[in-house]
């Protein structure tokens, strides 16, 4: 079986050039199989791991639109359709200059086992754009997302693929968005998820990641006899995600002590309270400004930029018990989950998209800490993203209170799942081989009973 994965991963590689990104994600998921393809050899004779890193098909386009002084640019679209053996296409969209056909792979990839782990009907898919928004005007960023589907909207719909937000992409895109399919289509469908609520949008959609992250957080701790009350967590991002998940550590009774953009960290010994939060999503959602701002409002709290081509992140230098890695894909290397583990973290629950190395997770599993990775533990956002196509799908809205109890419910699932594979396939406790495990056998049976497609 080992000879089976370095011939698997050879291919992959030399097949997709230049993505090491994509190579870690494959990656990690083909080492954790290994006792489900010997198990289940026709996995391997049906070529399920062959098709499964194949997307079904990938669009690249053109983005041209002016600037507000009449300057005239031009970026690059993508959305990637990977897999959609039980379900339409489901993965974000995302506006940043570290776009690329790699990263969207990457996360497309991952997105197919996460979606799977939700329990809900949705195969995976992702896109985006190299655009940067920082800076840019309301109109400016209208015209790029009017610009951008007017391609997308070709390839999209209800019952086929069913992109969210992501970096870069918040409720303002959205409504953008959703806006120029309509006009382009001549029709009011819930094609797109992460709406404003008086037009098809779902409470509890812009708290879900964070929400769930911490929900899953909380589950693991129970299998110690454990919660979050009093625990002190370490948070990296300052948008979306980070803001919730915070929201919820309060809420759940644990301190939450640092926040970070792509400047710096801000460290707050005191904790981020409710009254510091709202200062932050209205720096952030409002006033788009920059993390600094934190540590001139608020005595006691220090900010600290980062070095260039530093070789770790002093954000996870802080003493906690807890780490909710919320920015970007692999900010947590070997050096940094070194230092979360001698500093006595015990929790790491991954609100981000591979926050961390393949050389930090092999740090994490050896130490035997908790550690829920991304597919599982942020699992939360496209799970209401999958409740808000429910509500689309019967024309009504749920409460609050019922979407709020319905995520709790599917995270604890999420983590049933995790635990029981990563059991069943002989590596109790590790939560990477169990979301692995489990996300891919549900894809790999219905691509067995639907034929070679």
């Amino acid at each position: 079986m080992s000879n089976y994965v370095s011939d698997f991963m050879s291919e992959v590689i030399a097949k997709n050039p230049a993505q090491p990104e994509f190579h870690q994600a494959v990656h990690e998921v083909v080492n954790s199989l290994a006792a489900v393809l010997e198990k289940h050899p026709e996995y391997c004779k049906a070529k399920i791991l062959e098709r499964i890193v194949e997307p079904d098909r990938v669009f690249m386009f053109r983005v041209p639109w002016m600037d507000d002084a009449g300057e005239i640019h031009v970026n690059r679209g993508y959305r990637i359709q990977m897999n959609n053996a039980i379900g339409p296409y489901k993965g974000g969209l995302r506006f940043h200059p570290s776009v690329t056909l790699g990263i969207l792979k990457f996360l497309a990839f991952e997105q197919v086992f996460k979606n799977s782990l939700t329990t809900l009907p949705m195969g995976g898919g992702k896109g985006g754009c190299d655009f940067d928004p920082k800076g840019k005007s309301d109109n400016e960023i209208m015209r790029i997302c009017q610009s951008f589907m007017g391609e997308l909207f070709r390839h999209i719909g209800p019952d086929t693929d069913v992109p969210a937000g992501d970096i870069g992409v918040g409720g303002r895109e959205i409504g953008f968005l959703f806006g120029t399919y309509r006009k382009l289509r001549n029709e009011f469908t819930g094609v797109l998820t992460g709406k404003g609520l008086e037009w098809g949008g779902s409470l509890i959609r812009p708290e879900a990641t964070g929400y769930g992250a911490v929900y899953f957080a909380s589950e693991m701790l129970t299998t110690r006899n454990q919660t979050l009350e009093g625990k002190t967590c370490l948070v990296s991002g300052s948008g979306n995600v980070a803001q919730y998940t915070i929201e919820k550590i309060n809420q759940l009774g644990g301190k939450a002590v640092t926040l970070s953009d792509s400047n710096g960290y801000v460290y707050d010994p005191a904790g981020i309270d409710g009254k510091k939060l709202a200062f932050i999503m209205d720096l952030k959602n409002v006033r788009r400004g920059r993390i600094k701002e934190y540590a001139d409002k608020f005595k006691g709290a220090t900010y600290t930029p980062f070095a260039i081509n530093q070789d770790h992140d002093p954000l996870w230098t802080h003493k906690a018990d807890c780490a909710f890695p919320s920015a970007t894909q692999n900010e947590i290397n070997g050096k940094d989950a070194k230092n979360l583990v001698k500093n006595g973290i015990y929790v790491v629950a991954e609100g981000a998209n591979m926050p961390t190395t393949a050389e930090g997770v092999d740090v994490f599993i050896d130490a035997k800490i908790l550690y829920g990775p991304g597919k599982a533990a942020n699992a939360g956002g496209v799970a209401t993203s999958g409740l808000e196509m429910s509500q689309n799908s019967m024309r009504l809205s749920w409460t609050r209170e019922e979407v709020d109890q319905r995520l709790h419910q599917i995270m604890k699932n999420i983590h049933k799942t995790c635990v029981q594979a990563a059991e069943t396939y002989g590596t109790p406790g590790n939560y990477v081989n169990g979301a692995n495990i489990g996300g891919f056998l549900k894809v790999a049976r219905a691509m067995m009973e639907q034929g070679l497609v």
